[in-house]
């Protein structure tokens, strides 16, 4: 089982996905799997599913599968030669219909957003490549300003970062996606198109408890209410992509810091993806600037990064996590590192858990303790002990192997299914094994036990107890 902290979440596709493939990148250090259903059919996915729920029976831990749903895509429409030419400061009319697009003319097959937008919206077309300023609405559609040029093709993607689309997050594909990765036991919902709170409450009444809601924030609208989202969320996802086509490129970083901090102070896992190790898609090695990427999440305090094209379609996905893992033990490593995750450390809450999980994690510290083991049903009890950075090892003890899977996302914790304690020298034999099963704790070793009594209640944690291996 892996030593890290910061877990790797490896997207699975044609690179990846045979068993053999799969069995290596968990070797190398993935944490979790993505299912990105933007790509393939459902049928493909299940395979998928299959193939790593497999592996996770073969290695002897648990492994978690993320379901990414595709979201609405917002694209221009067709034009009657297949590309249009946009030149610098030229007016064009914008309306919507169906019908093929022509010269100074182009059409969205989106009536809703077209009725949405005003004077001085921005329209982003192709991955910011061409953008169009509002200039004028009138009853027949819009004008704009073009203020980056080119040829714009058929059915490009269209970004509209000035303004919140009257949208569901949800579209009747992702809905059908969602029943179908829910029927196969995925561990986590990646929410696309994430505007509002109310976004992730419509995906809460389809998904229930089943799965948790991992939320992508990759739409500026979603910054306007990030505090809620991410209350109402069980992970967050910096989704760099699209945030980055809808933000100014410097507000970038500033963002994903803003989103780390507001994730962790809730306690909710959060992971930094897109473009993390891209130039891997071909090439056997990153750049410098990738790879001070990747260390700079880390060293913000991410519980997980990301990889998408480099694992799913590229030509090394085995060594691009690889250099991933030894990119996070490095920082991991830094003196630094710890300082700074203390500095932006979240006050706690006025709760029992809150002063059991800050006192485990500052006896574990003065004692240089092996290790903390967290028992926990829903897994509640661990996220709230890796909230507070302890610099040993956290063990997520559960009798549940869906919470395992779900620890897999939390920094620190290494998951393990085990029967629940029945009375508190069944709680620390049981912990005791543990422990030295997975070599973290020896003779003469100290550990910290935190757990709820009586046992076999969610929601109770209210005991600590320090062990010494004699």
């Amino acid at each position: 089982m892996q030593t890290r902290n910061c877990k790797i979440v490896a997207t699975l596709g044609p690179a990846s996905e045979s068993p053999d493939r799969l069995m290596m990148l968990v070797r190398a250090g993935v944490n979790l799997f993505r299912l990105n259903f933007s790509h393939g059919e459902q049928a493909g996915h299940a395979k998928r599913y299959a193939a790593v729920r497999d592996a996770e029976e073969r290695i002897g831990w648990p492994i978690g599968i993320i379901a990414d749903l595709q979201g609405p895509k917002i694209r221009v429409g067709t034009f009657a030669e297949g590309s249009v030419k946009l030149s610098y400061g030229e007016v064009v009319r914008i309306e919507a219909s169906e019908k093929p697009g022509e010269a100074g003319l182009i059409r969205l097959p989106h009536p809703e957003i077209v009725e949405v937008l005003e004077a001085g919206d921005l329209l982003k077309f192709d991955d910011g490549k061409f953008q169009l300023t509002v200039v004028e609405k009138g009853a027949g559609g819009l004008k704009a300003r073009v203020d980056f040029g080119g040829e714009l093709k058929s059915q490009k993607g269209l970004n509209i970062p000035t303004r919140r689309i009257p949208i569901s997050a949800l579209t009747a594909k992702d809905k059908s996606d969602l029943a179908y990765a829910l029927d196969l036991g995925v561990d986590y919902i990646a929410l696309s198109f994430v505007q509002s709170a109310a976004d992730v409450r419509e995906a809460r009444e389809l998904i229930g408890n089943r799965a948790g809601i991992l939320s992508k924030i990759e739409k500026p609208q979603a910054l306007d209410e990030l505090p809620e989202i991410v209350a109402l969320s069980d992970a967050i996802m910096v989704a760099r992509g699209d945030l980055g086509v809808e933000l100014p490129a410097e507000q970038v970083p500033i963002q994903q810091r803003r989103i780390i901090r507001t994730a962790r102070a809730a306690g909710k896992p959060v992971i930094v993806a897109t473009h993390m190790l891209e130039s891997m898609i071909d090439a056997p090695t990153p750049t410098r600037a990738e790879a001070s990427d990747v260390a700079t999440a880390v060293y913000q305090g991410a519980d997980a990064v990301m990889l998408s094209a480099e694992s799913a379609v590229g030509r090394h996905p085995q060594t691009a996590v690889a250099i991933m893992d030894r990119i996070i033990r490095a920082v991991e490593e830094d003196p630094e590192h710890w300082a700074g995750l203390q500095r932006d450390m979240a006050r706690p809450e006025p709760t029992t858990a809150d002063a059991i999980c800050l006192s485990a994690r500052e006896i574990s510290d003065v004692l240089n303790c092996a290790a903390v083991v967290a028992y926990t049903a829903t897994g509640s009890t661990a996220l709230r002990l890796s909230r507070e950075r302890p610099r040993c090892t956290l063990v997520g003890m559960t009798p549940h192997l869906s919470t395992a899977r779900r620890l897999t996302l939390s920094w620190g914790v290494r998951s393990v299914v085990t029967a629940d304690a029945t009375s508190t020298e069944d709680m620390v034999e049981k912990a005791l094994q543990v422990v030295q099963g997975l070599g973290v704790a020896k003779q003469g070793d100290r550990f910290v036990i935190i757990a709820g009594l009586p046992f076999g209640r969610p929601g109770k944690t209210n005991t600590l107890r320090l062990v010494r291996i004699e």
